[in-house]
């Protein structure tokens, strides 16, 4: 059974990525933030089965030894640990520089002292900025409209040099917008849909026109295996967009979720939930064609199949009972 390291291992999409790859018979050290409640995240929330190969270890990728003692060993190393939220990026930039750039250098750093066979290292397509030409290729520039996706593609960067200088196996995965069970309530599904589940008929939200491609969380988990563990001749030192290549805008999704949640929707704009003009990304849509041909990967879920298993997710009380519907999440 293969040893992978993965961080980040408590969040949304690190939580799933793990259920997938003890599924596909690896064995995960994963890595959650250290804190003093001794909280796994929703790794807590998987099943028995599952966390009977997952071995967790509390730490922090901005501090080296932790990174050193998780990656030792393993034949791969998942790095999704990062600070996400775009609106606190505003307002707390260096700790998006302290996380996703010297956190990253700290795991490129181990990777490459301990000679690592492989390194998944997660972008985001904030970091292409609004779409100048559609859908987005991986060749598309690279225009980072907030700290957040800034501090990103500094990230992206140094995984680039490390190949380039060291010959680190590097890939770098550049999922666009993933949703699904287990997302936070800072992005917009889940805060369309926890407020309709928890009885709203009126739904607060930011601008409604940008255009997003939505991703469900397990195709994203296939996507990250798939370069994960693809022969090295075929993804490292390379850069790969996942994504679904459709788009919908913000309100025409609030419209769907509306009609599949059987509820009719008002909508109020909320200016506190709006990015300042320069930096809001209009339009976001994947071509994930150098994907599909280097690994065979293709999203099995459309977006109503994933938004109604999103809906089920938030529907059942325990799972809403974890989360503040009435609150702006920043």
């Amino acid at each position: 059974m293969t040893l992978v390291a993965v961080t980040g291992a408590e969040g949304f999409i690190g939580s799933h990525l793990v259920e997938a790859l003890v599924a596909s018979g690896h064995r995960v050290r994963a890595m959650a933030q250290y804190n003093s409640f001794s909280s796994f995240g929703w790794l807590e929330t998987l099943d028995a089965e599952t966390m009977s190969q997952v071995d967790v270890v509390l730490g922090d990728v901005r501090d080296p030894g932790s990174v050193r003692g998780l990656v030792d060993g393993a034949e791969a190393v998942y790095h999704l640990a990062a600070l996400i939220a775009i609106p606190y990026s505003y307002q707390a930039p260096h700790s998006y520089v302290d996380t996703n750039v010297t956190g990253t250098l700290n795991v490129l750093e181990a990777v490459r002292q301990l000679e690592i066979p492989r390194l998944v290292h997660t972008s985001t397509s904030e970091t292409y900025g609004t779409a100048q030409t559609v859908p987005i290729s991986e060749d598309h520039p690279i225009n980072t409209q907030s700290p957040y996706a800034a501090s990103k593609a500094g990230g992206d960067r140094l995984a680039d040099s490390y190949f380039a200088s060291f010959g680190t196996p590097v890939v770098t995965l550049r999922p666009f917008n993933t949703f699904g069970p287990r997302q936070s309530m800072r992005a917009v599904i889940p805060t369309v849909i926890g407020q309709v589940a928890a009885g709203e008929r009126t739904i607060t939200l930011g601008d409604l026109r940008p255009t997003r491609d939505f991703s469900y969380v397990r195709d994203t988990a296939r996507a990250f295996l798939a370069v994960g563990t693809a022969p090295a001749g075929s993804v490292v030192g390379r850069t790969f967009n996942a994504g679904t290549g459709g788009e919908i805008s913000v309100g025409d999704l609030v419209q769907l979720i509306g009609k599949l949640m059987e509820t009719d929707l008002d909508v109020i704009e909320d200016e506190q939930r709006i990015r300042p003009a320069g930096s809001e990304v209009m339009r976001l849509v994947c071509d994930a064609s150098r994907l599909r041909d280097a690994t065979g990967w293709a999203p099995d879920h459309s977006l109503e199949q994933g938004l109604e298993d999103t809906i089920a997710f938030f529907r059942d009380p325990a799972n809403l009972a974890r989360y503040k519907t009435d609150l702006y999440n920043i």
